[in-house]
Parts: structure tokens; C-alpha cells; sequence
């Protein structure tokens, strides 16, 4: 970042300087005098005009890289610091998180590098003035005052990007049926207002009117009191790097914290096969994924249900990133996989059938080869002789232990035991066979 400030610096000193110089230039070249009096005057405004462009493209590329390089140092603090939690945020908690992650980096590269280099560009043209009253006093409303007061009070706006999220989504892949239904303007204006109350209240008070105000009362002022007119010049640009920080935003970081479950269930010691039925709100879900925080990573994996819009083959690789073809062919084989290892599956998987989706799923688990498998339902969507087969092929592959939540009693026999579990608080552990 240090090094970006000082690109930046430089190149806004080189346009001040541009500015001045070609208007000391104009001014004395109306006298005319020899030419070769403004011999360094032309070299000076074509060598600033160059170093400005060049300046102006390092001090992006710079700035840009140091904001990247500390976002994916902080990206993956956050994330170690969620995996070390013992239980996982809700989706508003984590959606403030990101949001706080994401305003943290914006506001490094669009309102604290800039108040910088206004700042040491502003300090650098005071000296050279000889502390003009006028241009320092400009100078302090505009890069101190004004600012300050385009700061709103922080708001919590995570409801309304919630609600612009789900507006989204529903225009996304409900689209053909808001269309049948003669629905979809109403829900896309819907939709856009939205966007334009969440745009209103993420802005601060954007106060430029009054900084340009200042910055022409201030050149003036110095006018007024004769100072030469290459220096009035320079003073304008110097107040126009000051101008966009009457409109800059600093937003403060939203609460993500939250209180804990209210039940953290008993977990069961992992041995053997182990199937977790009972009816619907039991827990039988909460139980597999406090069961997940407390594994190491390299021990355990929950079967991730997430189908991403690329091949088949890069989706189940995600277990196995150096998997040989061999090892994909076998895993596909256990699950009975009867895609085509480069079909695009589309956005969720949406290209093909509920059963092909779930045994995709399942193939990545298999591929894995965890010495600890967590599996939630793992054969819905698959007709019930499939879906017995499949499970006691992945069953019999596994190496370790299985934890396995499904709703089917014929499948009870694949097991070594089984967890029957009621109300939360209560259950009944048995044994098979």
C-alpha cells in the first residue's frame, strides 16, 4: 500500500505541475519572448504530461494489487476463523460478514489511499505557495471538513440485500413461470426499486456542489490577493483531487455476531455403520453437521450437495483434484454415475435428473474416501431398488466409519447400528441384527 501511495502522490503532482507549467507557459509565450526561454517550459509540460499517464497506470495497478494481496489474506483468516466456530452462522450473520469483509477492502481503495495522496499533494502545493491563507484554508474544509460530514450514521442494510437477493433469484430461475403467469415486469420493477432504496441508503451526503464551491472561492481569494496565475491554476487542480472526497463513504462494519444454538446435541461415538432415523424436526440433520465442526478436516466430509455449472468431471474432482481416470471410472461404478464425464450439468445441475444429481453428489463422497462419512438422505431421488443398492456399494466401500441420516427401514439392515432419535432430548440407540 505504501508503495501505491507514493505512485499515486507522484502522478497527482505531476498533473498539478502539468497545470502549472502549461499555464506559465501560455502566459509567457503572450509576451513573445525568444524561444529559447520556453525551450524547458515545452520539455517540462511534455515530460509531466508523459509521467502523469504512466504514473496514474502504476499507481492503479499497484493500489489494485495491495488491496488483492490483503484480500486474500483476510478472506482466509475469516474463513479459518469460521471453520474454528462451534456452530455455523446463519446465512445473515455470514451474509454480514462478507459484506464487512468486502467494505473493509473498498474503503482502502476508494477512500483511504485517495485522503492520502490528497493529503500529501495538498501539503506539497501549500509549501510551494508560501502557506497561502486561502489555499489552506480551502484546502482543510475540503479534504478534512467536508468529508466528515458526508459520513451518514451506519445503517444495517442487510434486510434489503436480503430482499434484493431473493427478488434476484426468483427473476433468475423462476423466470419462464413469471412469464406464464404475466408476472415477471411487476416482480423485475419490484426488483429494481429495490436496488435503487438500497443504492440511496448505502451513499453518504454527497456534498461536491459545496466542495467545487470552495475550491473556486479559494482560487479567488488568491487572486484577489495578486498571487501569480500559474499558482491560482495549481491550486485548482490541487483542489480537484479533493473535490470526490465530499462524496466518499466509510460505512460501518455490521454486527455479525449471534447467540449460540440453544441445544447442542449429544454426538454419537463413531464406529462401525451407523444410520439416524426418526421423523422430520428431530435434529437428525443438526446432529450430522455439529458432528462435522468437530472433526478434523482431514478426517471426516459431509457430502456437499452443491452442484456447480461446469462438467461432470470437474464437479466430482472437487474431492480429488489429482484423481486418475481410473479412479473416477471406479467411483462412478459404486454409485452407478451414467453421465458423461464432459456433459455441462448447468446451473445447479439443472441439466439433468434429480437421481442423477444425488448419485453425482455421491460419487465426489466416494471419491473422497474419508476415513469418517457423513451422509444426509443420500439416495432421495433414486427409486427405492437403486437406491438400496447404491447405498450398500458406498456402504461397502467406505474404509472407515459411516454416519448416514435416511428415512427408509429397508435400508436399516445395511448397518451396524442405529440411532432412533425422537423429540430432541430423547432417543434410543440399538443394534442391528
Amino acid at each position: 500500500m505504501r508503495l501505491a501511495i507514493l505512485v499515486g502522490t507522484l502522478a497527482e503532482l505531476a498533473g498539478v505541475g502539468l497545470t502549472a507549467t502549461a499555464t506559465w507557459l501560455v502566459l509567457r509565450a503572450a509576451e513573445h519572448p525568444p524561444l529559447q526561454a520556453l525551450t524547458v517550459a515545452v520539455v517540462a509540460v511534455r515530460a509531466l504530461a508523459l509521467a502523469k499517464g504512466a504514473l496514474r497506470y502504476l499507481e492503479r495497478l499497484t493500489s489494485h494489487r495491495a488491496v488483492l494481496g490483503e484480500a486474500v489474506e483476510l478472506r482466509g483468516r475469516v474463513y479459518d476463523d469460521l471453520t474454528r466456530r462451534e456452530h455455523v452462522p446463519s446465512g445473515t450473520a455470514l451474509t454480514r460478514i462478507v459484506t464487512n469483509v468486502d467494505q473493509h477492502l473498498d474503503a482502502k481503495l476508494r477512500t483511504t489511499l485517495p485522503w492520502i495522496t490528497a493529503a500529501l499533494v495538498g501539503a506539497v502545493v501549500v509549501a510551494c505557495s508560501g502557506f497561502s491563507l486561502p489555499l489552506v484554508a480551502g484546502l482543510l474544509v475540503n479534504a478534512g471538513l467536508l468529508p466528515l460530514l458526508a459520513v451518514r450514521a451506519p445503517r444495517d442494510l442487510t434486510p434489503l440485500r436480503a430482499k434484493l437477493t431473493e427478488q434476484t433469484a426468483e427473476l433468475v430461475h423462476s423466470k419462464e413461470e413469471l412469464i406464464a403467469y404475466g408476472l415477471f415486469d411487476d416482480r423485475l420493477a419490484a426488483a429494481a426499486g429495490t436496488a435503487k432504496a438500497l443504492s440511496r441508503r448505502e451513499r453518504g451526503r454527497d456534498l461536491t456542489p459545496l466542495a467545487i464551491a470552495v475550491q473556486f472561492g479559494a482560487a479567488l481569494l488568491m487572486l484577489a490577493q495578486d498571487e501569480p496565475a500559474w499558482l491560482v491554476m495549481a491550486a485548482i487542480a490541487a483542489f480537484e483531487i479533493t473535490v470526490p472526497l465530499a462524496a466518499t463513504t466509510r460505512p460501518a462494519p455490521e454486527p455479525a455476531d449471534e447467540p449460540g444454538p440453544g441445544h447442542v446435541p449429544d454426538l454419537p461415538q463413531l464406529r462401525g455403520r451407523t444410520a439416524i432415523v426418526g421423523p422430520s424436526g428431530s435434529g437428525k440433520t443438526t446432529l450430522l453437521n455439529a458432528l462435522a465442526r468437530r472433526l478434523e478436516p482431514s478426517k471426516g466430509a459431509l457430502a456437499d450437495a452443491h452442484v456447480f455449472h461446469t462438467t461432470v468431471r470437474a464437479n466430482v474432482l472437487l474431492a480429488k483434484p489429482g484423481a486418475t481416470q481410473e479412479e473416477l471410472d471406479r467411483a462412478a461404478a459404486i454409485t452407478e454415475l451414467d453421465l458423461d464425464w464432459d456433459l455441462v450439468v448447468g446451473e445447479r445441475g439443472e441439466e439433468i435428473s434429480g437421481g442423477q444429481r444425488q448419485r453425482l453428489v455421491l460419487t465426489r463422497s466416494v471419491l473422497a474416501h474419508p476415513e469418517v462419512l457423513l451422509l444426509d438422505e443420500p439416495t432421495e431421488g433414486l427409486d427405492p431398488g437403486q437406491a438400496d443398492r447404491v447405498l450398500e456399494q458406498v456402504l461397502d466401500d467406505c474404509r472407515g466409519t459411516a454416519l448416514v441420516v435416511t428415512h427408509r427401514e429397508e435400508q436399516l439392515a445395511l448397518f451396524d447400528h442405529v440411532r432412533h432419535r425422537g423429540p430432541v432430548g430423547h432417543e434410543d440407540v440399538g443394534r442391528v441384527g
